[in-house]
């Protein structure tokens, strides 16, 4: 087995966009992986690379671009693999396979395009924005039998996933127009990166965020933002990601050296601003920003580490199903929203630690839509076992999968957190 190259994930370096030597990369991480076999049972990608290793009498060598492309399409970026895999950086092998997969994307994007569905998928925005602007019509249309049909012979998306729904007046808009808050402490300040789900489609999870951080003296602010631009990397289109991660961080950074932290109420958006945008932004200054990143309810549970966050809960929301969200485990911080919830007395609160296999947009497709289901059924089943009052998530798309596929109401921890301070 050869070393890896740590720059192999450089998008300026000509031999990233190089497909022969993308397909290099992709033979050497297949032999690592052909001797591991740690991530067989872990999603679709990785039965269909070792199966086919077996099918060549396990010579990885003998694999062709359309073994590794069909791969790449099976992945749907829990980074899982890379939770588990013994050889990621520092490690001499340097073998990170969810960045293989968005390198595949990125060269396949640049050779041939980046299809309509993909391009779709990409525009949160744009999308989010019409749906605002035109809502109640948008959502009734999302919801027209012949509309979905039309969606799904055009788009690919799979008529039977539920869209959300979208609200006149977004979560930014609720958050210039309200009054300002009083009596917060000076030195604890928040800049929300709202995410796009939570300003077209979910303004409650918004507000019980502002809610609680204001209760426990905490200043929040908002400012200016765009899509975290995971969705654009998805379909491989990374200039378009490259741009969302460079506005976000040139208007982060200015807040973060006024004493803010930046705080995301969901993981895909944290992951991107810790963990994506140092490498698609190489930069002192978006090393500073995020070093100043915390997932919400992580920034939360470091408050009650110090003592400095209230626990006069008053109310007990009943009986609970926490969901952990994958790209929250890929940030390797625990489960602080469990520990969260479980500071409220007699709350019974049970954990779910099952992937919903939804992870971007992947799930949303009609060619995969069956096999998500297939991923989602062991949480599925046991949200149902629980019979709990209301499912709990830190991923929006997590929690419209179980919504949809155990018809149970899923909520963001940090509104049980609202409702149990009464506010």
């Amino acid at each position: 087995m050869s070393k890896g190259a740590p720059d192999s994930f450089n998008l300026s370096a000509p031999a990233f966009w190089d497909e022969a030597e993308l397909y290099k990369e992709w033979h050497r991480i297949a032999d690592i992986c052909n001797s591991c076999r740690l991530c067989f049972n872990l999603c679709p990608a990785f039965p269909a690379l070792l199966d086919r290793i077996d099918e060549l009498d396990g010579d990885p060598d003998r694999l062709s671009p359309a073994d590794f492309t069909r791969v790449v399409n099976l992945c749907y970026g829990c980074k899982l693999c890379y939770v588990k895999c013994p050889y990621t950086p520092p490690h001499q092998y340097q073998l990170d396979f969810p960045r293989q997969v968005i390198r595949s994307r990125a060269v396949r994007a640049r050779l041939h395009g980046i299809t309509l569905q993909d391009r779709f998928l990409g525009m949160t925005d744009v999308i989010g924005r019409l749906g605002s602007l035109t809502a109640p019509l948008f959502n009734w249309a999302n919801r027209f039998p012949p509309q979905r049909w039309l969606m799904e012979k055009i788009l690919g998306l799979d008529h039977s996933w539920r869209l959300p729904v979208y609200y006149r007046q977004t979560f930014a808009q609720w958050f210039r127009s309200r009054p300002r808050a009083s009596g917060v402490a000076a030195d604890r300040k928040v800049a929300l990166f709202y995410t796009c789900t939570v300003n077209y489609s979910d303004p409650e999870t918004g507000k019980a965020a502002v809610a609680v951080l204001e209760h426990n003296g905490v200043e929040v602010v908002c400012p200016e933002q765009r899509c975290c631009g995971m969705p654009a990397m998805d379909g491989g289109d990374m200039e378009a990601t490259v741009k969302a991660a460079r506005f976000n961080v040139n208007s982060f950074l200015p807040y973060v050296r006024q004493g803010y932290d930046i705080v995301i109420p969901g993981p895909t958006c944290t992951f991107a601003f810790k963990q994506e945008y140092p490498l698609l932004l190489p930069s002192p200054e978006t090393d500073e920003v995020a070093a100043h990143t915390f997932d919400l309810c992580e920034y939360l549970w470091l408050m009650h580490r110090q003592h400095l966050l209230k626990t006069d809960f008053v109310r007990n929301p009943g009986k609970v199903v926490y969901q952990v969200p994958c790209l929250l485990k890929a940030q390797n911080i625990g489960n602080p929203s469990y520990a969260l919830l479980q500071l409220i007395p007699g709350l019974e609160l049970e954990m779910v630690d099952r992937c919903s296999g939804i992870d971007g947009t992947w799930g949303m497709k009609k060619q995969y839509r069956q096999l998500s289901l297939q991923v989602a059924g062991r949480l599925l089943s046991a949200v149902q076992d629980a019979q709990p009052a209301v499912a709990v998530s830190d991923c929006p798309l997590a929690g419209m999968q179980i919504e949809q596929g155990t018809g149970v109401t899923a909520i963001h921890p940090v509104s049980i957190l609202k409702q149990a301070y009464g506010l």
